[in-house]
């Protein structure tokens, strides 16, 4: 007896919450050390594009080599969603989409929030008055919608990545709900995503929002695929370098269009992930490297908020060119430091804990 279009259906669906379900109770739960190093080198890469942005003057050539940072942050928090998150709940379960969209809106009141206390207290440091400036509403669609950050009363807008990731979180929160009838779900976003932006390059436009949220998207379907997928390419060391040496060549003559942005961000990010699986699990750089990748998003803040007093300090007295290497080192010992702090905070006093995972979880 032949079954109907019903029971295949049925049958179909079943076979995809299975799968779901057993993604679930994978042993992938715990937490992969070389991903955290992978977000520790990040944050450290970013003290010195940010030191690069508040002390020096460098021609705007020069910051196509680090312009793969700010889409491999939100690459990663892509992967993490399908090869974390979907490790430990079950992808029908509602807990998962409100977790998503609760943490995704939980960022966008931190960048307001953060943005409101800079506006407030740099202008007081640095001139002695505040600045009263209300947004206009093309500012704020550059801030929420083309991510092309304006000029804010004199100041530029900070923590920026903030805003494209908690739109991937709320995003991937909404896509969770066709993705427990249909697996492919993400794919089909990024792709639409794709094309999006095919059609605004098109047109002139450019949409760095959408691009970062792309990469998100990127970085989920790649969280889909198995580990050793990546970790097999360390067999390949110098294809990787021919590679890499191709990309740095490619953007030294056409810049950064977003085409060759998407192979620096994965060539990068499959480097530095490769790094972290070798050296010595224990040792003390290794370690504190980790610790930072745990800490990504709290120690991207607090390198800004560093380097931003910092700078203030420079304005305020001609502290001459060796303040340059001074302040590198400051913002990034104070950069470790912070988390160092944050972490054994976390440990010693619930209430530091509770106030953490109030904000960042």
């Amino acid at each position: 007896m032949m079954p109907t279009a019903t029971t295949t259906q049925t049958s179909q669906h079943s076979e995809v919450m299975l799968n779901m379900t057993a993604s679930a109770s994978s042993p992938r739960t715990q937490r992969i050390p070389a991903l955290d190093f992978s977000k520790g080198t990040l944050v450290l890469l970013m003290v010195l594009y940010h030191w690069v942005n508040y002390f020096t003057q460098l021609p705007s050539r020069y910051y196509d080599y680090l312009r793969f940072l700010t889409p491999s942050f939100i690459f990663l928090a892509g992967f993490m969603i399908s090869h974390v998150y979907l490790s430990k709940y079950v992808a029908a379960d509602p807990r998962l989409t409100k977790r998503l969209f609760t943490r995704g809106l939980k960022l966008i009141a931190v960048f307001i929030a953060l943005n409101l206390a800079r506006n407030l207290v740099v202008p007081i440091l640095g001139t002695g008055g505040t600045v009263q400036h209300i947004p206009s509403l093309a500012n704020l669609f550059s801030v929420f919608v083309s991510g092309d950050f304006p000029v804010l009363g004199g100041k530029l807008i900070s923590f920026s990545i903030l805003v494209p990731i908690s739109y991937l979180l709320m995003l991937s929160g909404v896509l969770m709900v066709p993705y427990r009838h249909y697996r492919y779900t993400f794919h089909v976003a990024c792709i639409v995503c794709l094309l999006f932006i095919v059609s605004l390059g098109l047109l002139g436009v450019r949409s760095y929002n959408l691009e970062f949220i792309t990469f998100g998207l990127l970085g989920v379907f790649v969280g889909f695929m198995p580990i050793t997928a990546i970790t097999g390419l360390r067999k390949h060391p110098y294809g990787l370098a021919i590679a890499y040496l191709c990309y740095v060549i490619a953007i030294t003559v056409w810049s950064v269009p977003f085409p060759l942005l998407v192979v620096g961000v994965s060539l990068t990010l499959i480097v530095i992930y490769l790094v972290g699986t070798g050296g010595n699990p224990a040792g003390d750089i290794r370690n504190e490297v980790i610790l930072l990748g745990k800490y990504s998003l709290f120690g991207y803040i607090s390198q800004i908020v560093i380097l931003q007093i910092l700078s203030v300090g420079s304005r305020r007295f001609d502290l001459g060119f060796a303040w340059l290497t001074v302040s590198f080192f400051t913002a990034f010992s104070l950069t470790i430091m912070s988390v160092e702090a944050i972490d054994r905070a976390r440990t010693r006093f619930g209430a530091v804990e509770r106030l953490y995972k109030a904000i960042f979880a």
